[in-house]
């Protein structure tokens, strides 16, 4: 089905609680039962990135008190998936601060993917840009995923960043389905767009072919020394709203919560359960920023009733 942008906006401005139930619909539809999906994303490569995305304290040019570092060593990062595994996690991603893949370092991330598959996890990495020969790679290495978020609509998108186009995002997301895997791409809310600027996101995320399996939603963490430290919170209801849309329009992805989850109470995260939201990072620290303790997390998805998805689970649904 391709989905117009008034037929987006339309699902937007109905009230709230049509919505919800709407959405929570279609949730059950295809994910009839009450579980999570738990993924640990942690930084492979901090700091020193050419890129001006104007959220992002890992760019060079912007003074955060990030201190780039070279490239984790293999052992150090199967060490942290043997720990996210303990911790129920069923996914471990890896994040470097680049803006591509460079040949010289595929070698050493293969060694990675092998590390992480081997312990019975599914193996997610953000890399920044990819050649078609790099995504084959990664794909032979037994990649499961990899992410490259849109962030905003095409419209907005250079208000946000200037130093890739979204023509080259798209670019490289037809490298990684052309390879075999699975896609992985959502956006960030609270950047300063419009909701038409959501919409549109939304737009190119419902109308690719497959849609995504993973739909990141993150919320914006203003971050000191960014050119967005001083934008206002992003209000509740329109982020949930847009959980909400992104289930109907993708029913069958996992849609997460990401960044800014230690900004959100509880009814927050309940609301988005509610609206339709079936996986979140998970794990004390998410790239560079502080997210909710474990304890917290298993403390609130106990309280909801919510369970946690298996590897068992993921190889039946999948």
């Amino acid at each position: 089905m391709h989905w117009c942008k008034e037929q987006i906006s339309e699902l937007y401005e109905q009230p709230f609680f049509n919505l919800i139930n709407q959405a929570q619909s279609v949730h059950l539809q295809h994910f009839p039962e009450a579980k999570v999906q738990l993924s640990t994303l942690i930084n492979i490569k901090d700091g020193g990135c050419p890129e001006d995305c104007a959220y992002c304290p890992q760019a060079q040019r912007y003074h955060t008190g990030v201190v780039p570092k070279k490239l984790m060593d293999v052992e150090s990062v199967k060490a942290q998936a043997k720990a996210a595994k303990k911790i129920g996690a069923t996914r471990f991603c890896m994040g470097a601060a680049w803006r591509e893949l460079k040949d010289r370092d595929v070698p050493t991330i293969k060694k990675m993917i092998h590390e992480i598959k081997a312990l019975g996890m599914e193996s997610c990495v953000t890399l920044g840009m990819l050649t078609q020969t790099q995504a084959h790679e990664l794909k032979d290495a037994g990649l499961d995923y990899y992410n490259h978020n849109l962030d905003t609509s095409p419209e907005y998108y250079n208000n946000i960043i200037t130093t890739r186009t979204y023509d080259d995002r798209l670019n490289t997301l037809d490298h990684v389905r052309t390879a075999g895997i699975n896609v992985c791409c959502g956006g960030i809310l609270g950047l300063g767009e419009t909701r038409e600027d959501r919409i549109g996101m939304l737009a190119t995320l419902a109308n690719m072919s497959p849609q995504p399996k993973s739909v990141p939603i993150n919320k914006l963490i203003p971050i000191p020394g960014t050119p967005l430290e001083h934008n206002a919170p992003f209000d509740t209801f329109e982020f949930v709203r847009t959980i909400a849309v992104a289930r109907i329009l993708m029913p069958n992805s996992y849609v997460r919560l990401s960044a800014g989850r230690t900004t959100m109470s509880d009814e927050m995260h309940a609301l988005c359960f509610l609206a339709g939201a079936n996986s979140m990072h998970y794990g004390d620290k998410l790239l560079m920023t502080s997210n909710p303790s474990v304890e917290k997390d298993r403390d609130l998805l106990k309280r909801l009733g919510i369970e946690v998805e298996s590897s068992l689970d993921k190889n039946i649904n999948n």
